[in-house]
């Protein structure tokens, strides 16, 4: 006899994550913005901790596939998975800071992780292609949590069109996270005080670098590959 439908397909998701952990870590990132949206009232933050918890699974499991150190990203991602479980069987935001701070460290680290890994050698496998997109998200998601513990640091750091003087919410920060970091510049949400400002051009510096180094090696491996 065999092997029924269900656990084929689990084993069949379970290879493309051992090999492609990049894939699964960016079709995960792509899934929660579409997600996040949906998330609203006391469930949905409940349901908001749980899909943080499942990205920082996602994200230990690709730093597994590149150089970086997996106790490291263990490290962080299990205090910040206690937190937002708190956080879920509470329904409070107090811990919202440290849980964040924590996963910002986590995902800086591991997008540095990815920059390395791709960088590591002259070839360029399909993984390396979708460490590409997730190594950007992640460095997205990384800035976007430090606007969280920037903003409960120096409260009103933020300001938008619609409620200027409230407080910005997790897709409003990915937002501006996203726009800064791409150089869109949409300005929809902006900083409006010295800190926030600071950290929004430091993600300016490394979205202009990012691009830089992603072109520069393309076209060094295509002049390697033709003089070989």
């Amino acid at each position: 006899m065999g092997t029924t439908g269900p656990p084929r397909t689990f084993s069949s998701v379970l290879s493309v994550a051992k090999r492609e952990p990049s894939a699964i870590l960016f079709a995960g990132q792509v899934l929660a913005v579409l997600v996040y949206p949906l998330l609203t009232g006391s469930a949905g933050r409940a349901l908001f901790s749980i899909v943080g918890i499942a990205l920082l699974g996602l994200v230990v499991l690709a730093v597994r596939g590149t150089p970086g150190l997996t106790a490291v990203a263990v490290g962080l991602a299990l205090p910040a998975s206690a937190l937002l479980l708190i956080q879920a069987a509470t329904g409070s935001d107090e811990l919202l800071p440290y849980s964040s701070a924590l996963e910002a460290v986590l995902y800086f680290y591991a997008a540095g992780a990815m920059v390395a890994y791709m960088v590591a050698d002259h070839e360029v496998t399909r993984d390396e292609l979708w460490a590409v997109g997730a190594s950007f998200t992640l460095l997205a998601w990384a800035f976007a949590y430090s606007y969280v513990v920037c903003q409960a640091i120096e409260p009103a750091t933020f300001t938008a069109a619609v409620a200027p003087t409230a407080e910005r919410d997790w897709m409003e920060l990915l937002f501006m996270s996203f726009t800064t970091l791409s150089s869109t510049g949409l300005g929809d949400v902006i900083p409006v005080r010295s800190f926030g400002r600071a950290l929004v051009m430091i993600e300016q510096m490394v979205g202009l670098a990012f691009v830089a180094m992603v072109v520069s090696r393309l076209v060094g491996l295509t002049i390697f590959r033709h003089r070989a």
